[in-house]
């Protein structure tokens, strides 16, 4: 049987968040894998109520463990490494890594209560990573966090080319600039690159991508400009914007202190890695409280409406002795998310109830991105000249529309979506499997399946309301009449004013006085009638039908 190449997104395919990529090679069914990021996204309170994170879901990778020979990250954003503790356990296979990452990775496992001891961290290119029968290099991309890298994943079928997360910028102020002449040699090594697996993300943006360094001088014109305290938040992990923001705070002549413990932690790591060189000194929030308005100036997490990070913190008032007031001034040194633009605003709004003025990155003068725009993609695929392209990172419209880029210069393209498997052997991608995939919930601190019905049931109960109905049959096999319901998320009174509850119990007490022994004897059929009748009545006084939960105690004869 013919050996085979094959690609499975299992998230990060449709979907902005939560990376995972699946790389095969040998015959049909028995390729040995490697796997390509763990990622995560983060639940809301519209789809996932109380959900922390969100992640794939890695049955398929469980159920094929002995062919997994290693797993690669390829940079220290949540999501593509968030998800490395949670999901390692059911994995147990070599991490690889460069420094940076590794120490991000490192802290992932240890607050997960992981072993360490199969983190190993990598050179650059030409440094190469020996797993079964793929060669893979870790090549230096810019990207909006440090030592973001690239794959070369040679196989015996030919060369792939996996971007991960990337811009063309030659000054990234922090990190390494994209180098054209490195990634020409990686185009014409050997046979070329079979494959380019690629970031899709800004694929609708018409404009060449901008750099890093272009922000320094709009960001310190536009602290010195401020009369009072200056706020400004932005990606914890874009250490390159932070140092530059910091420096634009120094410059005029302002104290920086640090707010959110991600965003210390990644200085902390930047620094003791080596990425990140003369960072300015920065205060604690104590002794900024104790300084002149005008001479300070935060740097906060949140930029994303996070509930508990800084910015929302200092929205609601007080925050470890700082508070905001009339005349200060709140810079999002950032692009929305789509999906977290409610949270963004009520923080924006609270904080223009306190007279604090807000100025945002939409326009482009305080924020650039850290994904490649469509002529950068264009130019990616004109300097590597792949013989297939799949898209990856982005919803379905990026990863059609980028499809349809490659297709116009004649390069074959496949849209992947999470759980289609291709191959990639042939001179074009062809679709051989669809597998299950589905997501993994983080409530609290257990791991629970999309389909378990926690969630489902989590937001039928806000929906809906919740009534508790309880009923004692006595040691005759007698219902007692006094059924009790509790209610909760549901308004007290009905149409009549009269308590919903006691309206409830009162038809229930009709129930029990004329239910039959067949019903009275069998606890399904019993709790069938009490649950219909809770509903109805809800339904009749306040237009709702609650979740119902009945508890039948049954009292033994002594």
């Amino acid at each position: 049987m013919a050996e085979r190449l094959i690609y499975l997104p299992l998230g990060g395919a449709g979907e902005i968040g939560m990376n995972a990529y699946v790389y095969g090679y040998g015959q049909p069914g028995r390729e040995r894998l490697i796997v390509v990021d763990l990622g995560v996204t983060f639940g809301d309170m519209d789809s996932a109520p109380g959900i922390d994170l969100i992640m794939a879901d890695v049955a398929w990778l469980e159920a094929n463990r002995d062919r997994i020979d290693a797993i690669f990250i390829t940079h220290g954003h949540e999501d593509h490494v968030g998800a490395l503790g949670l999901l390692w356990p059911r994995l147990q296979k070599p991490v690889h890594c460069r420094r940076f990452t590794g120490a991000l990775a490192r802290l992932k496992l240890e607050e997960a209560g992981q072993p360490v001891d199969q983190l190993h961290i990598h050179a650059p290119r030409p440094a190469v990573v020996a797993a079964g029968p793929f060669r893979v290099q870790f090549v230096p991309v810019s990207h909006s966090i440090p030592e973001s890298s690239a794959l070369i994943i040679d196989t015996p079928a030919g060369r792939i080319v996996h971007t991960g997360d990337f811009k063309l910028d030659g000054t990234p102020v922090v990190g390494e600039a994209f180098d054209p002449i490195l990634w020409h040699d990686i185009a014409n090594e050997g046979q070329g690159v079979k494959v380019l697996t690629c970031d899709s993300t800004n694929v609708f943006s018409p404009h060449p991508g901008r750099s890093e360094a272009v922000l320094a001088n709009p960001l310190l014109d536009f602290v010195m400009a401020q009369k009072q305290m200056v706020v400004a938040t932005t990606f914890a992990s874009n250490i390159a914007r932070l140092k530059t923001l910091a420096e634009a705070g120094v410059a005029a002549g302002r104290k920086i202190c640090l707010l959110g413990r991600a965003m210390r932690r990644m200085v902390t790591v930047g620094v003791e890695t080596g990425v990140l060189t003369n960072f300015p000194s920065f205060i604690g929030p104590e002794e900024a409280s104790e300084l002149p308005r005008d001479k300070v100036m935060l740097i906060v997490t949140g930029s994303q409406g996070e509930r508990r990070a800084a910015s929302a913190q200092l929205s609601r008032g007080r925050y470890l002795g700082l508070q905001l007031k009339e005349g200060d001034s709140f810079l999002f040194s950032s692009r929305t998310i789509p999906g977290n633009e409610r949270g963004v605003i009520r923080i924006m709004n609270a904080l223009s109830e306190m007279g604090v003025d807000l100025y945002d990155g939409d326009d482009g003068t305080y924020h650039v991105s850290g994904h490649a725009n469509r002529p950068d993609i264009e130019a990616v695929h004109e300097l590597l000249k792949p013989q297939i392209v799949i898209p990856m990172h982005g919803e379905h419209m990026h990863l059609r529309a980028h499809a349809k880029l490659a297709q116009a210069r004649g390069i074959p393209a496949a849209v992947a979506t999470n759980g289609t498997m291709l191959d990639l052997t042939g001179p074009t991608p062809r679709v051989v499997d669809q597998v299950d995939t589905g997501r993994l919930y983080l409530d609290g601190t257990r791991l629970i399946g999309a389909m378990d019905g926690v969630v489902r049931d989590r937001i039928r109960m806000a929906l809906n309301g919740h009534a508790m109905v309880s009923v004692i049959i006595d040691e005759d096999d007698t219902p007692l009449p006094d059924a009790w319901v509790e209610l909760s998320g549901l308004p007290e009174l009905g149409r009549a004013g009269v308590p919903l509850a006691r309206n409830i119990e009162g038809e229930l007490a009709d129930l029990l006085d004329r239910a039959d022994d067949r019903t009275v004897m069998d606890d399904d059929r019993l709790e069938e009638a009490i649950r219909k009748i809770t509903r109805q009545v809800s339904m009749e006084e306040i237009g709702k039908k609650p979740e119902v939960t009945v508890v039948i105690s049954r009292l033994a004869a002594e």
